[in-house]
């Protein structure tokens, strides 16, 4: 399979602008802006099929057409490389080893939905990542890539990299635009919607770091090509995060479609060790955990996986063998989501935590009876209930834990601890008296 989002990481150099230009890169953005209208980029990109590998899988060339033409206020284009999905880590190879990939397809965005100020926003955590791409920023703007009369076309553009303070919420795209406003990184109530109440009120397209890096490439070789790749409603390739107890950890660009089974078997290498599948967490954290059983003849698209009882979330694949305790695992989750929640809606900031704590008295031997269908309550109370998906990120998983792994739960209840052998020291594992 040709790599679309991978092409350029092994190259000498490959986050300098030298190297990218050497391999075609900013050809597309000077296509664009000498030969196209944004309306002709908007149905390219549509023709393309490509869609939001943030999470959501919503159409890309869609999403820009919800942005009004006749608005007179200024528009803008952000990239969403806040990236704090647990099991996620995707777009930090692209922001370090290809940071030229994602700034190309964010012009190339801009210019689509005719913005002139663009921004990257970048997580908190990642310092090295911001100062590759503050460098590379640096570069195109030398370049004259961005700045004034682009290409001598009359179009200006401006290109902003903007690092985070370090907050999981601030990866759902209106809290992202509360804290790049200076405010509380706070989700907002939808509708109105980012497209026309976005960023100072503005209309604002808010697209993620995979997403935005595909576009130099579908623009080079044309929608055509991208459609025939993937399945009818999922096109394209998408990078999937690996690690857990699998061999061969790391990110992988694996085409819309392939067999989960194989590629877990057969380029990931497989469970180590001779152990045994125990549970796979397809889309990071957030998305409910699928058994072995449940993988069959799933493949990896956004239809097939939903169809087995997960998501296809970010791509982020977590691998656990059978030494893994569930109980622990669907602890460790609830502790982060817990601490995450930005404690705006109640049914989050009071269920998060209840969640947690109940996890973890049945970890710790405390468990009582009825405390998983306690959970399950509050999960499904949460559920749906909240400004924005938190909510739902925080319950499903916990939920699916339960459901998938009851009897394991029922065990730890009834014999006051963990008996299942998982690595961890001591706690969780002795019986308590």
């Amino acid at each position: 399979m040709e790599k679309i989002l991978l092409r350029n990481i092994d190259a000498a150099d490959s986050h300098t602008l030298a190297a990218y230009q050497a391999r075609g890169g900013y050809r597309a953005w000077e296509k664009v802006v000498r030969s196209m209208k944004p309306e002709q980029l908007i149905d390219e990109v549509k023709a393309s099929g490509l869609r939001g590998r943030g999470g959501a899988g919503f159409p890309t060339g869609m999403k820009w057409s919800f942005v009004p033409k006749d608005n007179p206020k200024p528009k803008y284009l952000v990239c969403n490389a806040d990236e704090s999905e647990p099991g996620t880590f995707k777009d930090r190879l692209l922001i370090e080893k290809d940071p030229h990939a994602i700034i190309e397809g964010t012009l190339i965005a801009a210019f689509g939905i005719q913005s002139h100020t663009a921004f990257i926003y970048i997580r908190g955590e990642m310092a090295f990542g911001t100062r590759v791409l503050e460098q590379a920023a640096e570069e195109v703007k030398r370049a004259g890539f961005t700045g004034k009369n682009i290409f001598g076309s009359g179009y200006d553009l401006d290109l902003i990299v903007h690092r985070g303070a370090g907050a999981y919420i601030c990866g759902e795209e209106t809290a992202l635009l509360s804290s790049l406003e200076g405010g509380r990184g706070w989700p907002k109530v939808k509708p109105p919607f980012p497209a026309t109440h976005g960023l100072f009120g503005c209309p604002t397209v808010v697209n993620n770091v995979e997403t935005l890096a595909a576009l130099p490439w579908i623009l080079d070789h044309g929608a055509a090509a991208y459609a025939a790749m993937g399945t009818e409603k999922s096109k394209g390739t998408k990078l999937f995060s690996v690690s857990g107890h699998i061999s061969k950890p790391g990110v992988y660009e694996v085409e819309m479609g392939y067999p989960f089974k194989k590629f877990l078997e057969e380029d990931c290498g497989g469970v180590p060790n001779g152990r045994k599948l125990k549970g796979v967490i397809p889309g990071g954290g957030s998305m409910p955990v699928l058994r072995p059983e449940e993988i069959e003849n799933v493949n990896l698209d956004y239809e097939s996986v939903q169809a087995a009882g997960s998501l296809l979330g970010s791509g982020g694949v977590i691998v656990m063998d059978d030494s893994t305790c569930m109980v622990r695992a669907a602890w460790n989750i609830s502790r982060f989501y817990a601490h995450e929640s930005c404690g705006q809606c109640s049914p989050c900031r009071e269920g998060c935590h209840w969640m947690e704590k109940i996890f973890h008295r049945i970890e710790h031997g405390h468990g009582d009876k009825g405390d998983m269908d306690i959970i399950l309550n509050v999960s499904g109370n949460i559920m749906g209930n909240t400004i924005c998906p938190f909510g739902d990120a925080a319950a499903m998983p916990a939920a699916a834990f339960i459901k998938k792994y009851r009897d394991e739960f029922e065990q730890h209840i009834v014999e006051r601890g963990c008996t299942v052998r998982n690595g961890y020291p001591s706690i969780g594992h002795s019986r308590v008296a």
